[in-house]
């Protein structure tokens, strides 16, 4: 059984996504004081639809919260690849991923996620909304933590779990263009009310020569669509005006869709990125989830792996009995050969998204076919969903 630690520890947590809820959760197990801080007003809804699996999976066992996130997610019956003329090209049925993951698997919301995680510590941290950590003065006894609206705190340890644009990792480590690597694509995602069609638990997809747009049925009669493209049909920087310009004359349901993103408030537009860093911690300071080691969408597991993250920087911390500067190199001993593994898999996968020519699209089209043999699906999929770390148990109390 690991040590207790020797006192509470005052943490300050930029970012209440994933990885920061999930922190502060173990991190309040062991006893420590954890502020977060989330630039937002309030818990981000919408978003893209992510798969879930692997030792993330496992980790929200632990925490009592999977049955929450099953609640919320959809067992989707089917991937479908479509045609201009809307018919069946490729796809596979999902089952697959069920029988390899021993139905340990769902699809669901990523902002469910971190909504679920967040009612397990709300009420037993203290948490700030519409702020974020805006200098860092770290001395010998500490870190003064100022914001951009409330009185500066004095913390033990400051982490930042405030994603790909992470604003912890700027203050400290440098730069962003030091750290992103771009995957030579942008994404893009919106929500609608009323579309139709509506193809219920089908993920249904229509690729054109370096772009992708998908949709996928929510509750409440909302449609998500997805668009992934790559970089050269990047013209001009208006997000709304890139997705027409890039899709313009794309067939299919093109025509309602661009009806659709002309109404459409809320656009989530980036690029695909991962962060790629030498170190996650710097003295008292130290980056999880996306801000750490982004593996982008392309690898499916992201919001997993920063649970996974997560639950073990606590681990480190609660095992070193407070000595931060030990627990925090077993945090990158435990983790960062098994992250660059799954980036390394990312980058190569990426390409079956948005493949360049209208061969590569059949040829990706085709290769979903054969997924229909359980013996190829089990094979191909089981590769990719294999988490090749065993998760430590650090002693903590079940719920």
């Amino acid at each position: 059984m690991p040590r207790r630690v020797s006192h509470t520890v005052k943490i300050v947590i930029n970012g209440i996504g994933v990885a920061g809820p999930a922190l502060a959760y173990w991190l309040t197990k062991a006893g420590h004081e954890v502020l977060l801080v989330e630039a937002a007003p309030r818990v981000r809804e919408g978003g893209y639809i992510i798969d879930f699996w692997g030792i993330g999976y496992e980790i929200a066992e632990r925490m009592g919260v999977v049955g929450e996130i099953r609640r919320l997610g959809y067992p989707v019956r089917e991937v479908r690849f479509v045609g201009r003329d809307g018919r069946k090209r490729g796809g596979f049925e999902v089952s697959v991923f069920g029988r390899v993951t021993r139905d340990r698997f769902t699809s669901v919301p990523r902002s469910d996620v971190s909504a679920t995680l967040y009612r397990a510590i709300e009420g037993k941290v203290e948490a700030i909304f519409g702020d974020s950590v805006a200098a860092l003065d770290e001395h010998d006894e500490g870190v003064r933590v100022s914001f951009d609206h409330a009185p500066a705190r004095e913390a033990d340890l400051v982490i930042g779990a405030d994603g790909l644009h992470s604003r912890v990792r700027r203050l400290a480590f440098g730069a962003d263009p030091e750290f992103i690597v771009p995957l030579g694509y942008h994404v893009a995602a919106f929500e609608v009310e009323g579309y139709r069609p509506r193809d219920e638990l089908v993920y249904v997809s229509h690729g054109l020569p370096g772009r992708q747009v998908s949709r996928f049925t929510l509750r409440g009669d909302r449609t998500l669509f997805l668009f992934v493209f790559r970089d050269e049909y990047l013209r001009g920087e208006e997000p709304k005006a890139v997705l027409r310009e890039a899709f313009a004359g794309s067939g299919w349901e093109w025509p309602r869709i661009e009806e659709e993103l002309a109404r459409a408030g809320d656009l989530y537009f980036d690029t695909v990125s991962q962060v790629r860093m030498e170190r996650w911690t710097k003295g008292r300071i130290a980056l999880v989830g996306d801000a750490a080691a982004c593996v982008s969408l392309m690898a499916g597991e992201g919001t997993g792996l920063a649970i996974a993250e997560a639950y073990i920087l606590a681990g480190e911390l609660q095992a070193c009995a407070g000595d931060f500067r030990a627990a925090f190199a077993r945090y990158e001993q435990r983790l960062m050969p098994f992250l660059r593994r799954k980036q390394a898999s990312a980058a190569t996968f990426a390409s079956s998204f948005a493949p360049r020519t209208s061969l590569g699209i059949a040829f990706r089209n085709a290769m979903t076919r054969l997924m229909r043999v359980p013996a190829i699906a089990d094979r191909l999929i089981g590769r990719e969903l294999r988490d090749d770390i065993e998760l430590p148990d650090y002693g903590f109390p079940r719920p």
